[in-house]
């Protein structure tokens, strides 16, 4: 935890971070998809495809083959959303994966090996470039590109973004539970704190509002979380709990008695709904912004989201109408 921390306060202070030492020779013989997040108040206003355009012809003349662009907040939008996106990628035979995180202050490009499961990045220590924009990035890693002649030949001239199609995304959707589980008062409930290697995988740490962030900023928002958390769940759970920090297997979960995760997403409502499997919101409540949560069952790998929507901005408010409807 402490390592990863420390890497991410290192690359939000270094222009190149060399956490493999350099790009991976796959880069210039392999396909890569970009993954990107954008932050809607950085200036001047892009849309993370336009940003996909803007970016593209820098990742070309470094040697890079990109394939599909798509926006972080999509392919991480949940773990079954994200093991989706992974088989679509191995279909597609993809060995890189490009990350590109714009921020107010500065955008930074990070390549690694496509991991080949679900995880989709197996570490977030990636080399990475950082510039105060796409331009000043996209020129040092064209610049670095320099060094290795790619084998990348018949390579796009634009940026495009594919659809993932329903076929493929069929086995998640059909995970998700619209009810309760059983047994909560029998296991314990395992609530894993935001920005801990046990609540997100390594593709979250390159979101545009968590990339950088020191590890003194990161525990003190993690103690403020519990305690909030903490005051919801001893008026409305009265089954045992237990705090996770640290990245563990499902074995060792259960081994620890702990057979039942509590997960929280946030994203665009409609987008949600749909990925659950569920009829989507339209105009102005499907495009808000919601927190969901929901219940993952380790030992059958089951996805309950509860009798009722009850996705609310305000994860607080998400949290509390959760778990009064896990007494339905």
């Amino acid at each position: 935890m402490k390592y990863i921390l420390f890497f991410l306060f290192f690359i939000g202070l270094a222009g190149i971070s060399l956490g493999q030492g350099g790009l991976p020779p796959s880069f210039f013989e392999g396909k890569s998809v970009v993954v990107i997040s954008t932050d809607p108040g950085a200036r001047p206003v892009l849309s993370w495809q336009e940003l996909a355009d803007s970016v593209h012809t820098y990742l070309v003349q470094a040697g890079a083959d990109p394939i599909a662009y798509f926006e972080l907040e999509q392919v991480a939008l949940s773990e079954a959303r994200q093991a989706d996106y992974a088989k679509a990628f191995l279909q597609r035979q993809v060995k890189n994966v490009i990350l590109v995180t714009r921020q107010k202050e500065k955008l930074s490009i990070h390549v690694g090996p496509f991991s080949g499961d679900g995880k989709i990045i197996a570490s977030p220590a990636l080399f990475g470039v950082s510039g105060k924009d796409w331009i000043e990035a996209g020129g040092l890693l064209q610049e670095l590109g320099k060094t290795t002649k790619s084998k990348n030949l018949l390579v796009l001239d634009v940026a495009e973004f594919p659809q993932i199609s329903s076929q493929e995304t069929a086995q998640s959707v059909q995970k998700f539970i619209p009810r309760n589980p059983l047994n909560l008062e029998v296991f314990k409930l395992g609530i894993p704190l935001e920005g801990s290697s046990a609540e997100t995988g390594a593709m979250s740490y390159f979101r545009y509002d968590l990339f950088g962030k020191s590890e003194a900023t990161i525990l003190a928002e993690q103690a403020t979380q519990k305690t909030q958390i903490q005051g919801i769940l001893e008026s409305l759970y009265p089954y045992q709990i237990e705090w996770l920090t640290e990245a563990k297997t499902t074995q060792q979960l259960i081994a620890d008695r702990v057979q039942f995760i509590l997960v929280k997403v946030e994203g665009r409502q409609a987008d949600l709904m749909k990925s659950m499997g569920l009829e989507p919101l339209t105009g102005e409540d499907g495009s808000k912004t919601v927190v969901k949560y929901y219940i993952r069952f380790l030992v059958r790998d089951e996805l309950y989201i509860g009798p009722d929507w009850d996705a609310n901005p305000d994860w607080r408010e998400a949290l509390t109408r959760f778990l009064e409807n896990l007494k339905k």
